[in-house]
């Protein structure tokens, strides 16, 4: 076990030694890349052959494919730790093991289909990701009807539309689309295979998270067979287990990430640079041995929250809808937190902090990104009041 695995409390045993030694070491060549790749917007096709030559992207495939079938505890371990290192490789392939995680627990793609991409995830090292979001629409989370079309043809559907935040598009070979059935109130998801009718615009541009390749992907009628429909809303469908938005602490393990390495850059700064007006370095000032406490402070809390949380989902499956609001408030934290966090840190460095040769000032674009992740704070606070006043309202009975 490493010097810093070891130091870390919510490392409970052997496998989650190896799980966090792992993505340290892929941390570590990431954040060598991550300036460059930030610059310069670029999908960084290096960080992921470095993520498939390690067996990263079968963190969550079951093990009967050949997968390494984590739990959520450990996705969030794998996860958190590789943020550290380049919050947008972490974020873009947190979408991938998420989803695979969910889909294990969940049965919501047909058997076959589920089997062949597993299959294919093991063998060739294939990304998955779903594409909902759409510009007219917003955030599939608030609810919106698709303006992608899906029109019956022979054999299978024509599938027409956009998406937009794509995340991973440069490097997907196949994806899942929500769809509109075209002369029905019905919707569908969709198995795509990238090939004819199927192209990337590179419309990605952002402000922080400028390496994940979410960008537009552009549908026009597209065939997709049959055999590869996951489902129609109007259709019967398999037994599906809810997964209640466990597989979504992806999330919040990158944002708490990113802000471990804003505090530990910070706290080394202040460790070695003594301007000469002192005679020790400036952590030894009370005004900064402050902010790092309280930087630890909420590091601690937000990952508190989010190891707790995730550990509850793996014990207690029969909890897992009561957990829901638990979930969203992980995200809630983390995000904010980790908004603090960068932000002290910086504070801490100084002036220097806003130099694109130190990594802050891209620490401090990513973690803003957060926000805009499902959950919103918005729906997390309102779930909780909501809930708050139904408890009081049994207690009035």
């Amino acid at each position: 076990m490493t010097k810093n695995v070891g130091f870390d409390l919510f490392i409970r045993n052997e496998r989650e030694a190896e799980i966090a030694e792992r993505s340290d070491r892929l941390a570590a060549r990431f954040a060598e890349r991550s300036a460059q790749h930030d610059t310069e917007g670029s999908f960084p096709f290096d960080n992921f052959a470095d993520l498939r030559e390690a067996g990263y992207l079968l963190l969550t495939v079951p093990r009967a494919y050949g997968g390494e079938e984590a739990s959520l505890y450990e996705m969030v371990l794998a996860q958190e730790r590789l943020a550290r290192g380049d919050g947008s490789t972490a974020l873009a392939v947190g979408w991938h093991v998420g989803l695979l995680h969910q889909l294990r627990y969940t049965n919501a793609w047909p058997a076959s289909l589920y089997e062949r991409f597993c299959q294919e995830s093991v063998e060739t090292g294939a990304l998955v990701n779903h594409l909902a979001s759409e510009r007219a629409t917003g955030s599939p989370s608030r609810g919106g009807r698709p303006e992608t079309k899906a029109v019956a043809a022979e054999g299978g559907w024509l599938l027409s539309g956009r998406k937009t935040y794509s995340t991973l598009s440069p490097i997907l070979t196949c994806f899942t689309v929500s769809a509109a059935i075209e002369g029905t109130e019905e919707t569908g998801e969709f198995f795509v295979r990238v090939g004819t009718g199927v192209r990337v615009e590179e419309t990605w541009n952002t402000l922080g998270m400028r390496a994940t390749g979410s960008h537009d992907v552009v549908l026009e009628n597209v065939f997709v067979p049959d055999d590869q429909v996951v489902h129609l809303s109007g259709a019967p469908r398999q037994e599906r287990t809810p997964d209640d938005g466990g597989w979504l602490l992806h999330i919040p393990a990158c944002y708490i990430g990113i802000a471990y390495a804003a505090r530990s850059f910070a706290i080394q700064f202040a460790s070695q640079y003594r301007p000469n007006s002192l005679t020790t370095p400036i952590a030894e000032l009370p005004n900064i041995r402050r902010q790092i406490g309280e930087m630890d402070i909420a590091l601690a809390t937000a990952r508190t929250v989010l190891y707790s949380v995730a550990d509850r989902w793996d014990r207690e499956p029969e909890r897992r809808a009561a957990l829901k609001p638990e979930l969203g408030l992980a995200k809630h934290v983390a995000t904010n937190h980790a908004i603090s966090i960068v932000d002290t840190a910086m504070r801490i460095v100084g002036a220097a902090s806003l130099s694109r040769s130190l990594p802050l000032e891209r620490m401090y674009r990513d973690v803003r990104a957060g926000l805009h992740n499902p959950p919103m704070d918005d729906v997390v606070v309102n779930g909780f009041a909501q809930r708050a006043l139904d408890e009081v309202k049994q207690i009035m009975k």
